[in-house]
C-alpha cells in the first residue's frame, strides 16, 4: 500500500499478548488516519458503554499518511480513547518525534486493552513486541522516564508517555512526547489505569510513496509560500521568531484571551504584564535554542533555562499560547518565571496545562468567595497574581497531597467530590475551556459545545480567525450553519493527514489535500474531500450517540457564552446564542435539530458508515 505501512497492532496487556493484523485497504481509503482511522477502530474494538477504567477501554495510538515521509510539518499524530472527563470519545494529536517514530517501528497505529498486573512499558522495534518492567519508572518524572528508556533501547526512540499525572489517573492527565503532549481529555489516565508508562517505537521501517515527485513540488510550494514575497512571509517569519507566544499580549487587550476565570476584563492586567508573556520579552532572558517537531523548518519552540530558587534547569521550554494564557490572565498573573514554572511542571508530572491553568483559576475564585477556606487549601492564600501561591498550589496537584488530591480531578470533578464552587465552573461537557473565548469569537461556542470532542478550539468550525470578523457580523445568528459546516472540511482532514495544525496558513492554502493524494495515489476528488471530512465528523459523533448521547447531553456553562454577560471591558453586554448556532449547524446539514441524530439516508451518501446504522437506526435496519 502506497502511504501506509499496512500493519495494525493490537496490545492486550492482562496477558501480554499482541496480534498483528493487515490495515484494510478500503478502511485506508474511507478513513485516511489519525483521529478517523482510530474512530473506526474504536467503534470495532470497543464494546459500547465500556466503563472508561475497565481493561475492556481501548486506548489507541495513531499516524497520519504523512507521518514518515519528507511531507513538512507532516510530524503530528492522535491519541484516541474514551475521556474520564466527558466519558464519550477523546481524540488528542501531539507533534514531536512520536507519530514518525510510531511508522518506522512497523506500524500505522497501536490499540491497547488490557491491565498489566504491574508497571510495564511497551517496546516496539522494528516490529517486535516487548513488554518491559517499568515499575523503577513509576513515580518518575517524564524527563526521567525519558533518559532511562533511551539509555536501555537508544536514544532514536519515538516515545509517548505519562508522568505522576497519569498514575493518578488526573483527569488532566496528558501523554508526554518531549516537549509535545496529547493533552486535552484526561488520555494520560487512560494509560495509568493499565499500569502503561509509556510506548516505545523505533525502527527503519519505511513508507513507501506513491509520487515523490509531486511531494517535493508540494515542499516546495510551501517553502515558496513562506519565503520572501510569498503570502505567509509574515506569519512564517513571527512563527520562526516567538512561535504562538507573539500575539498573547494582544488577545489579552482585545479579551479574546481568558482573564480571571472569564470573569474580568482587560482593565485587570496592564499592558505590561500582558507583554511580559510573549516571547519578544521571554526570550531574551530565558532562550537557549530553538525547537522543533520532525520534518518542520520553521521550528516555532524554544527551549529555555529556568533558575528560581526552587528550579534550575535547561529543560524548560517557552509556553505556547495556550498555556500562557491559562498561567497568565487566566490567574491574573504577568510574572513570566510562573508561567515557565507551571508549564515546567506540567511537562514533567504529565498535566494538559489548560485544564490545569483552568483548575487553579476555578479555585482562585472560589477562594475569592469565600466557598473555601484558606485552611480548606492547605493554608495557602491563593489571592489573584500571587506568584507563591500559584507555584505552591501546582506543586500540590503535581505531588497529589491535600488539597491537590481533588484539584486533580479537574475543576468540574473537584467541585463535584469537594460539595461546592459548581458556580465558577467555565467548562464544556466537563473540560475546561481553550483560551480563545467564544463571547469574543460566537462561532467557537458550537465547536467547544458541540464538537464530537467537547472544548477543543482547533476543530471545524468558524474557527479562530472568525472573532476578528466586525462585531454586525460576528454576532449575526442567522443563516451560519453553511459557513460552520463547510468550516470542518480542512480540519477534519488536518486530524487524520498528520499535518501541524498551524499548515492551515503556515503553508500554501489547502496543501494536505494535494500531499495525501502524492502519498497515497488515492487521487481524492475536491467532492471526495467533502464526503470524507463530513464522514470524519459524523464517525466521530456516533461514537458518542452510541453510547447514549445526544444533544441534550453536551452542556457549556453559561459563563462562557456571556450568560450572564459582562458588566464591563470590550465584551460588555455580550451573550451568545449558542444554541442557535447549533440550530443552523444541524439544520443545514440535514440532522434532526432535538437529538442530532443524522438520517439514515445522510450516512449512505457518505459510504464507508453502513456499520453505525445498526446503533444510531436501528428501528430501519432489516
Amino acid at each position: 500500500m502506497y502511504g501506509y505501512i499496512g500493519k495494525i497492532l493490537l496490545v492486550n496487556l492482562s496477558d501480554y499478548t499482541h496480534e498483528v493484523r493487515d490495515l484494510d485497504p478500503e478502511w485506508a481509503r474511507d478513513f485516511i488516519g489519525g483521529a478517523t482511522l482510530g474512530a473506526r477502530y474504536l467503534y470495532e474494538l470497543m464494546p459500547p458503554k465500556t466503563h472508561v477504567f475497565a481493561p475492556e477501554s481501548v486506548i489507541g495510538f495513531v499516524s497520519g499518511p504523512l507521518n514518515g515521509t519528507k511531507a513538512l510539518l507532516g510530524a503530528r499524530s492522535t491519541v484516541v480513547c474514551k475521556s474520564p472527563v466527558t466519558g464519550g470519545w477523546n481524540d488528542s494529536s501531539c507533534g514531536g518525534t512520536f507519530g514518525p517514530n510510531l511508522r518506522k517501528s512497523g506500524y500505522d497505529a497501536i490499540f491497547i486493552k488490557g491491565k498489566a498486573d504491574k508497571p510495564v512499558y511497551l517496546l516496539v522495534d522494528d516490529g517486535k513486541v516487548e513488554f518491559r518492567d517499568a515499575s523503577q519508572l513509576w513515580g518518575k518524572t517524564t524527563s526521567e522516564t525519558s533518559q532511562a528508556i533511551k539509555a536501555e533501547v537508544g536514544q532514536d526512540t519515538g516515545i509517548a508517555m505519562i508522568g505522576p499525572g497519569g498514575e493518578h489517573l488526573s483527569y488532566m492527565a496528558a501523554i508526554i512526547n518531549e516537549h509535545r503532549a496529547f493533552g486535552r481529555g484526561g488520555s494520560g489516565a487512560i494509560m495509568g489505569s493499565k499500569n502503561l508508562k509509556a510506548v516505545a517505537c523505533r525502527g527503519n521501517a519505511k513508507v513507501t510513496v506513491k509520487d515523490e515527485a509531486a511531494l517535493v513540488a508540494c515542499n516546495k510550494e510551501c517553502i515558496a509560500h513562506g519565503s520572501e514575497g510569498g503570502m505567509g512571509e509574515a506569519v512564517v517569519a513571527q512563527f520562526k521568531s516567538t512561535g504562538t507566544s507573539a500575539e498573547y499580549d494582544s488577545c489579552v487587550m482585545l479579551a479574546d484571551a481568558p482573564i480571571k476565570n472569564f470573569a474580568g476584563v482587560p482593565d485587570d492586567m496592564t499592558e505590561e504584564q500582558a507583554r511580559a508573556l510573549t516571547g519578544m520579552e521571554m526570550d531574551p532572558k530565558f532562550k537557549i535554542g530553538r525547537d522543533g517537531c520532525t520534518n518542520c523548518y520553521i521550528k516555532c519552540g524554544a527551549r529555555y533555562k529556568l533558575d528560581t530558587d526552587k528550579y534550575k534547569t535547561d529543560n524548560a521550554s517557552r509556553p505556547e499560547y495556550e498555556s500562557l494564557g491559562a498561567f497568565g490572565s487566566m490567574l491574573l498573573n504577568g510574572d513570566a518565571e510562573t508561567a515557565i514554572t507551571l508549564n515546567y511542571l506540567c511537562n514533567q508530572y504529565g498535566y494538559d496545562t489548560l485544564s490545569f491553568g483552568g483548575t487553579i483559576a476555578w479555585l482562585m475564585e472560589c477562594y475569592e468567595k469565600g466557598i473555601f477556606t484558606r485552611e480548606e487549601l492547605d493554608g495557602i492564600d491563593l489571592k489573584w497574581g500571587d506568584p507563591d501561591a500559584i507555584v505552591e498550589i501546582a506543586e500540590k496537584i503535581c505531588h497529589y497531597e491535600g488539597i491537590g488530591v481533588p484539584l486533580n480531578l479537574a475543576s468540574r470533578g473537584a467541585a463535584r467530590a469537594l460539595g461546592k464552587g459548581s458556580e465558577c465552573l467555565v467548562t464544556a461537557s466537563g473540560i475546561e475551556i481553550p483560551m480563545h473565548g467564544a463571547r469574543f469569537n460566537p462561532g467557537l461556542a458550537r465547536i467547544f459545545q458541540y464538537d464530537p470532542s467537547p472544548g477543543r478550539h482547533i476543530k471545524g468550525g468558524r474557527g479562530v480567525p472568525y472573532g476578528h470578523r466586525p462585531p454586525e457580523v460576528k454576532y449575526n445568528y442567522e443563516n451560519t450553519g453553511k459557513e460552520d459546516a463547510e468550516g470542518l472540511l480542512e480540519w477534519e482532514l488536518t486530524d487524520c493527514s498528520g499535518v501541524c495544525g498551524f499548515g492551515n496558513f503556515l503553508l500554501a492554502p489547502w496543501i494536505a489535500k494535494k500531499m495525501v493524494n502524492a502519498i497515497t495515489g488515492f487521487d481524492y476528488t475536491d467532492e471526495d474531500w467533502v464526503l470524507f471530512s463530513y464522514r470524519s465528523f459524523t464517525l466521530r459523533h456516533a461514537f458518542n450517540l452510541r453510547e447514549g448521547f445526544r444533544r441534550r447531553d453536551f452542556k457549556i456553562d453559561g459563563r462562557a457564552v456571556g450568560k450572564p454577560p459582562l458588566e464591563a471591558g470590550p465584551l460588555k453586554g455580550v451573550t451568545v446564542d449558542n444554541e442557535k448556532l447549533a440550530d443552523n449547524f444541524y439544520s443545514y446539514l440535514g440532522w434532526d435539530v432535538e437529538t442530532a441524530v443524522p438520517p439514515k439516508e445522510f450516512i449512505e451518501k457518505l459510504g464507508g458508515l453502513d456499520f453505525i446504522i445498526k446503533d444510531i437506526h436501528p428501528e430501519q435496519v432489516s
